[in-house]
């Protein structure tokens, strides 16, 4: 593989909950010429660490090794990348859009066609919550332009290793025979349906 080819990679870390450190995280991305498409930062199962969830992009030889970088880090628990993992991933996004009472119908089918939550109703608008992968959002995005998007807020891709299926597998680990659930996405990795 050229080592100067375009790469995007999947990071998960897990941080104290300790100020600076995203700072400390975006420095290191940073110093590298490596952008961050995505991030998406939360409370973690354990009390007082986050879980964040970067997708970060740039020339192959920067991002190859960025989760060993990134582990160096103090406050840095563990960082993964697990792009050429078997993963599950999402993204979400609230979506606000203009609507008269003769739309609000139009825009509640569509809302069914695409497995979308309807989480508030206005006089003048409706709010949906849809998550997925970000071509499902784009399409629906898309869809909504017509009517007219006051508001779009999107949270960037969370991501996790897929559970073992099988005794003995690792988590992750892709089962052969169950290779028909994985797909390529546009950007070229891996993920699930």
């Amino acid at each position: 593989m050229n080592k100067d080819t375009f790469s995007r990679r999947i990071i998960v870390a897990l941080v104290k909950d300790n100020p600076g450190v995203l700072a400390a995280i975006v420095g290191v991305i940073r110093r590298r010429g490596i952008n961050i498409a995505s991030l998406a930062v939360g409370h973690s199962e354990k009390n007082q660490f986050s879980r964040m969830t970067f997708v970060v992009e740039g020339q192959e030889k920067s991002v190859a090794n960025i989760s060993s970088q990134l582990n160096k880090l103090i406050d840095v628990v563990e960082a993964s990348d697990i792009s050429d993992k078997n993963i599950v991933w999402r993204e979400l996004a609230l979506i606000k859009v203009s609507c008269n009472q003769s739309k609000r119908v139009e825009l509640l089918e569509l809302s069914k066609i695409f497995r979308v939550n309807v989480i508030d109703v206005g006089l003048n608008n409706i709010t949906f919550e849809i998550s997925g992968s970000d071509s499902k959002i784009d399409a629906f995005v898309e869809l909504l332009e017509e009517f007219g998007i006051e508001e779009l807020m999107r949270t960037g891709r969370i991501a996790t290793l897929r559970g073992a299926t099988k005794v003995g597998m690792k988590e992750g680990e892709f089962n052969s025979k169950h290779n028909s659930d994985i797909y390529l996405s546009k950007e070229g990795e891996t993920g699930s349906v």
